[in-house]
């Protein structure tokens, strides 16, 4: 396995839609560890750690979101020295 760690930002209709919920829900099923947390501009950002090709299924159902989420953009980036026991909404 190669695990990995990302940070995602995701973009658009995405807070006040059960976005956040919905995240932990597709990362509790793929078991994925991280979090995630509303911004104050309006984004939501993710941390997720898995083996790289569950992350790469995690991010596609972050670009389809729940029902009423309206996303833009989703983007992500590797990051290093961070570790999670499980995935949390913050």
């Amino acid at each position: 396995m190669n695990i990995k760690t990302i940070k995602i930002i995701i973009k658009g209709v995405v807070q006040g839609v059960g976005y956040r919920k919905f995240c932990k829900a597709i990362a509790d099923e793929l078991g994925i560890k991280g979090n995630v947390k509303n911004l104050s501009d309006g984004s939501v950002e993710a941390y997720a750690q898995g083996d790289e090709s569950v992350l790469n299924d995690f991010i596609k159902s972050l670009k389809m979101g729940p029902n009423r989420a309206q996303i833009q953009s989703v983007e992500f980036e590797d990051i290093v020295d961070m570790f999670f026991n499980d995935f949390e909404v913050l």
